[in-house]
């Protein structure tokens, strides 16, 4: 039987963790809690919150599992100290996968995961600890995603792809098929990757220069009003 559970953040990325959590994977959300310096109400979505540090005393963790809704911030670092702190106290994390996002049944995934649908993920992947995978990410057969990732959405991670720790991937990136990339990467939207990336590496792609004339003047030259 699923232990009711307690969710770290109040922010937006605590609403949509959940939304799927709730509407979709069948766990009963009873609280959230959060560091107290960022304790801004006394409930949200409806529930109760708590400091983190009184979390114990509301929300045990003999009766409740928790799960850390925490974004990107410092490569996943932060979300990652969390996930430490959440375990020390006694909590299970658990992983908050959709239904929908069809995850094959030899993939495996550790613990504190978020999985969005539509995402397309093959079989032979291993997704490690903490990591996100937003909706539209595709992960190619046997790539192995290390812990503390972010997988914005849609993606692209080609097959026998091995992803190092607390990798930011953004809107689009593409990684080539049967590469490594180090631990503590930026993938930018809409970078393709190709070569093997050693830690700590940033790619990104310009900005697309916008066209001299304005939004008015370019429909009148061109043919989009008449499509």
């Amino acid at each position: 039987m699923k232990k009711d559970i307690v969710i770290f953040g109040i922010g937006k990325i605590a609403e949509v963790v959940f939304y799927y959590a709730v509407n979709e994977c069948g766990f009963n959300v009873v609280g959230f809690c959060v560091d107290e310096q960022y304790k801004t109400a006394t409930h949200f979505q409806g529930l109760p919150v708590v400091s983190f540090d009184q979390a114990g005393q509301k929300f045990p963790p003999e009766s409740h599992d928790m799960f850390i809704a925490v974004g990107y911030h410092d490569l996943n670092r932060l979300r990652e100290a969390r996930c430490r702190e959440a375990i020390a106290k006694g909590y299970r994390l658990v992983s908050i996968i959709s239904p929908l996002a069809n995850v094959p049944a030899n993939v495996s995934v550790g613990w504190n995961c978020f999985i969005m649908p539509p995402a397309i993920i093959h079989p032979c992947v291993s997704i490690q600890n903490n990591v996100f995978v937003w909706s539209g990410t595709m992960v190619g057969h046997h790539s192995v995603i290390e812990d503390n990732c972010w997988l914005t959405s849609c993606c692209n991670i080609s097959g026998n792809v091995h992803l190092g720790a607390n990798t930011f991937m953004a809107v689009n990136a593409t990684l080539g098929h049967s590469i490594t990339i180090g631990k503590n990467c930026f993938i930018g939207a809409n970078a393709l990757v190709t070569k093997n990336l050693e830690d700590e590496k940033v790619v990104i792609v310009e900005s697309t220069k916008p066209m001299r004339l304005n939004s008015k003047q370019f429909l009148k030259i061109s043919n989009f009003s008449s499509l």
